[in-house]
């Protein structure tokens, strides 16, 4: 029997999101990693996960970089790369100190959101954060302006906001959040803040918006959507609970093929398939092939935006790969 007949039989298939899987800005922080260990050497050293995802944290380790919490466990002189997700301003005054040779990593579309709560707080705004409590990405903008910012943690936490002056005020948000939930937030704190201003544009990023979008396509035709992705991967974690908000039967997140439960997969016929922002393509493909021995051969890839959109690497890292490049020549 073929595989097409096979297929035919048995009605199993997936639905493959497009997009799915890295984005620019987790693009440019590993390529930041792995740069400079090509150009410095190892070890190198990263404030936090670079990205959050265990097989891109041990396969970094693996090529000698170096995974601290603080910069304190940073040798003093020794090269230290800040991690996508970004810092308060005072982890770059602690390498300072420590005469620590700093490469920002920051992905350029948390940059932007730093910039708006240091511009806000300038013109003495109140700020209301929407985002998860003690995520490192929250943690690092509400360093910018703390006198000025209030941590919003979803709808319910909306009805506790107190601020100086109800016609001053402005929301921003993480940027890997739920589209929908977050949405519901401003509603709710638009019922007690009508004058609420809006971000300059949006804060979520493009590439959490268009992974949630294409779940969103599929889940409902779907017994079980399959999201690959770490647990401390917010924009993973968003991705099962739209799925299930969004019509699937199931949902769960995995790291890796083999984490997959065959239960999960008994009497069904349509498995969706996604990854989180963070998530290398390889350990998709492992998971379609993990799929397949267990009879879902039919692998429909649905596709609801092209991604296009790159980011140079961080500048000091930058002159440094060109004043090499100059010396070899």
């Amino acid at each position: 029997m073929t595989e097409a007949e096979t297929t035919s039989r048995t009605g199993k298939r997936v639905l493959l999101a497009k997009p799915r899987g890295y984005c620019a800005g987790v693009d440019r922080a590993v390529q930041t990693v792995e740069e400079a260990l090509r150009l410095y050497g190892a070890p190198i050293y990263v404030r936090k996960q670079i990205v959050h995802n265990k097989h891109v944290v041990r396969t970094l380790e693996a090529k000698g970089a170096i995974f601290v919490e603080e910069n304190e466990e940073v040798p003093e002189g020794a090269t230290v790369i800040f991690s996508a997700h970004g810092v308060a301003p005072e982890v770059y005054e602690q390498a300072k100190q420590r005469s620590l040779k700093a490469i920002d990593a920051t992905c350029p579309l948390v940059t932007k959101v730093h910039h708006e709560a240091k511009r806000f707080a300038a013109e003495d705004y109140d700020i209301l954060l929407i985002g998860h409590e003690g995520h490192e990405e929250v943690i690092g903008t509400s360093g910018e302006a703390p006198e000025h910012i209030q941590l919003v943690d979803g709808p319910e936490d909306a009805d506790r906001i107190t601020v100086r002056d109800p016609n001053k005020v402005v929301w921003l948000s993480q940027t890997t959040l739920s589209v929908d939930e977050t949405m519901e937030t401003v509603a709710r704190l638009k019922k007690r803040l009508p004058m609420l201003q809006s971000p300059p544009s949006d804060d979520i990023c493009y590439a959490t918006s268009n992974r949630q979008h294409v779940v969103k396509e599929i889940a409902a035709e779907c017994d079980v959507v399959i999201v690959v992705g770490s647990r401390n991967s917010s924009n993973s974690v968003r991705l099962v609970e739209v799925a299930l908000d969004a019509g699937a039967r199931a949902g769960h997140l995995v790291d890796f093929a083999h984490e997959i439960d065959d239960a999960w997969l008994t009497d069904a016929q349509t498995v969706g398939l996604t990854s989180g922002a963070s998530v290398p393509e390889e350990l998709v493909q492992e998971v379609l092939t993990h799929l397949a021995e267990r009879g879902f051969t039919d692998v429909e890839e649905v596709v609801t935006a092209n991604e296009r959109l790159t980011f140079s690497l961080p500048q000091e890292l930058k002159r440094d790969m060109k004043a090499a490049a100059a010396g070899r020549a």
